[in-house]
């Protein structure tokens, strides 16, 4: 593949809900192009971009791909993306380095949730729509236009005219040129004619609406335009340029990616329309070629054979195979041994990338996905890319004892190409848990630990993290007495417990007339330390008390920091099971951002949780539901909130304190707890 300047690249993500075509309409685009020789098919498994096992297994896309187009002289920068929220994140990271978006829609099914999504969080940056699947049962145009206009506020303006739907549709009318197009399914191939007489009136209505949005975006062109001349085709295409560069207007064409009917009019349309890399609010008001070279990663490949693989989108400057960049982010020097270009999984050496391009280097030390590469004379650190926050943990497990430092390589391997994966060890459940941002992301992350890394892993339910503390006063005492051959041991204490709101932990010591020996108090705070890790009720983490030391007794001889120790531990068993111990449970502050439609649903939802909610507020067009939930119920609430919103609500939560289980439920857990005690005793 040869090298592009700036002026003849075109960074486009295909984004959309899943099912839409968006890899059947990078397929047709590669084909189009002659990079490949026929069109592959996500049913057959045979497609450039969809190359993981997992895609081919589940036909879906669930890791974003660059499939380059070279078209009339210049070079289309595609990045097919999934359309299922469990994968959002490569969306996410595709949009910081692409000047437009093609969104994909089914003619049959219109907009649906993912792209109502995408739509929202990227406002900024210009839109072209495809209605796809025209050939389908049920497709409508004129449909899902309505249905966008109805949506999104922004000014979306067809610039195709399909030439009838379903078995019948065989192409388009180029509202631009008002002339039709009709295609042969399969090769692409267009034959130009008259509009149907049928269509005339139609093309003519939507024209009037082009040409308004082309004078819109320049400030000359409208004026003529009020002033009733006619505007030139030149002057319209002009305008319907500047249109679509900034972004002012959303252009609509419609096709059938699979059949290959009416796409390289939006590839033409990409080319001679699509917003340049120079238009990227990055590189707005610099001259991109005679700045210092600055790139950022925005995906990283692990791959068990060839190794760390960074993609990146150089903004400004030239980089050079064979030389050294810096990593601001990082502060680290690193060497680029040779620049690729990526065509799915397929890879291909160049000796320079120019600005605006998108390329990939293979085994950088230190580098990850969202770091900033420099030259280290002009350092600069780009913003970090905001990755949505996992939200769904479960706990896992290797199925062999010894692999757990496999999979913790396996695992760190993962994290290194996943900015949403979390995996923590649990202090107090001892569990290590992985957090996600759904089921089908679990699930792929499991199935590519096995296929992969080789590792098989159990998933376990998380256990949540209780607590045990007291509501009374007591005082317990403690006498650890053993005689044996030779010294003996002995430590006595008498111990007074009491609840310590303030918290975790307070030792103090009240002793009078040296019952127990100064040197002695550390090893009986260490046994009470030691003691709390356990509690009397479920063998939970003991919190929130304060202990005395205020008598006892010791033996000239046989008395040692161990015996007193023990003793302390005798005491705290006694005095925590007479001072009404009771359970706590973690609290966990949520946020929960929905459409105004679903505010009741979540919040009876939450009173179902056992939930407080304390309070709501606009924001934007949608409402914060802020309210307290014990953790033990927020479990799978990931899933909870996508089926009750169908997929458009977000939430966040954090820890923030701890509350006694109500008695039914605490009575549920100590069994358990007993239950699971018994079993590892057998």
């Amino acid at each position: 593949m040869k090298v592009y300047p700036s002026g003849s690249i075109r960074n486009v993500a295909l984004v959309g809900h899943g099912g839409t075509g968006k890899t059947s309409l990078a397929e047709a685009m590669l084909f189009n192009t002659g990079a490949t020789k026929r069109m592959g098919k996500v049913d057959d498994g045979n497609t450039v971009s969809d190359y993981l096992q997992e895609e081919i297994k589940r036909k879906i896309t669930i890791s974003s791909s660059l499939v380059p187009c070279e078209y009339r002289d210049h070079k289309i920068n595609v990045i097919d993306t999934p359309g299922y929220a469990d994968f959002y994140y490569e969306v996410v990271g595709a949009m910081r380095v692409v000047d437009s978006m093609v969104v994909v829609m089914s003619a049959t099914a219109g907009v649906e949730v993912q792209t109502e999504i995408i739509w929202e969080d990227f406002p900024d940056i210009p839109k072209l729509v495809f209605v796809n699947k025209m050939d389908r049962e049920h497709a409508n145009f004129y449909k899902v236009l309505d249905q966008m206009k109805e949506m999104f506020s922004d000014n979306i303006v067809p610039v195709q005219l399909p030439i009838g739907a379903e078995d019948s549709f065989k192409g388009v009318v180029d509202l631009i040129k008002m002339k039709a197009y009709t295609f042969e399914a399969g090769s692409g191939k267009a034959t130009e004619t008259e509009i149907p007489a049928d269509l005339k009136d139609e093309a003519e209505k939507y024209k009037e609406a082009l040409v308004e949005a082309a004078a819109e975006a320049d400030d000359d062109l409208l004026a003529k335009y009020l002033e009733g001349e006619e505007l030139t085709d030149s002057e319209i295409l002009k305008g319907i340029k500047e249109a679509c560069q900034k972004g002012s207007a959303v252009f609509v064409f419609c096709g059938a990616a699979l059949s290959n009917i009416a796409v390289t009019p939006l590839m033409d349309f990409i080319v001679d329309c699509g917003a340049t890399p120079d238009r990227h609010p990055f590189v707005a008001g610099k001259n991109m070629a005679s700045e210092p070279m600055a790139a950022q990663v925005f995906k990283t490949i692990a791959d068990p054979y060839i190794g760390r693989l960074n993609m990146f989108r150089l903004f400004t400057g030239t980089m050079k195979s064979d030389s050294v960049v810096y990593n601001s982010t990082k502060e680290k020097e690193e060497r680029i041994a040779q620049i690729l270009i990526m065509t799915g999984k397929e890879q291909a050496g160049v000796p320079e990338l120019f600005a605006g391009d998108i390329g990939a280097v293979a085994k950088l030390s230190v580098t990850g996905t969202g770091d900033t590469l420099c030259t280290k004379a002009n350092p600069i650190v780009m913003d970090a890319i905001q990755f949505p926050e996992p939200t769904l943990s479960v706990a896992i497990e290797p199925k062999s004892k010894g692999d757990e430092d496999k999979l913790s390589g396996a695992v760190q391997r993962i994290l290194e190409e996943d900015p949403t994966v979390r995996l923590e060890k649990n202090s107090e459940t001892k569990q290590t848990i992985l957090t996600a941002m759904g089921d089908t992301h679990i699930d792929y992350i499991i199935e590519k630990l096995t296929r992969k890394y080789g590792v098989d892993v159990v998933l376990r339910d998380m256990r949540i993290p209780y607590r045990e503390t007291i509501r009374a006063t007591v005082e317990a005492e403690g006498k650890h007495k053993k005689q044996t051959g030779g010294h003996g041991q002995y430590g006595h204490v008498w111990i007074k417990f009491e609840p310590y709101p303030d918290g975790e932990f307070a030792f103090e010591e009240n002793v009078f007339g040296g019952a127990v020996p100064r040197n002695f108090f550390p090893a009986v705070e260490k046994g009470l330390l030691e003691a709390m890790e356990e509690g009397v009720l479920a063998g939970y983490k003991v919190t929130n008390i304060k202990a005395t030391l205020y008598d006892g007794s010791y033996h000239s001889v046989d008395s040692s920091e161990m015996a007193f120790k023990l003793a302390a531990r005798l005491a705290f068993r006694k005095g925590v099971e007479s001072a009404k111990p009771v359970l706590l449970e973690p609290i966990m502050n949520v946020e929960i951002l929905v459409p105004d439609a679903f505010m009741g649903d979540i919040i009876g939802d939450l009173n179902t949780k056992r939930g407080r909610v304390l309070g709501m507020e606009p924001s934007g067009n949608k409402q914060l539901i802020k309210a307290q939930v014990p953790l033990a119920e927020m479990a799978r609430y990931t899933v909870d909130l996508k089926s009750i919103t169908q997929g458009r609500g977000k939430f966040k939560m954090e820890f923030s304190h701890y509350e006694e289980v109500p008695a039914q439920i605490a009575e549920k857990i100590i069994e358990r707890a007993r239950k699971e005690r018994e079993e590892k005793e057998k």
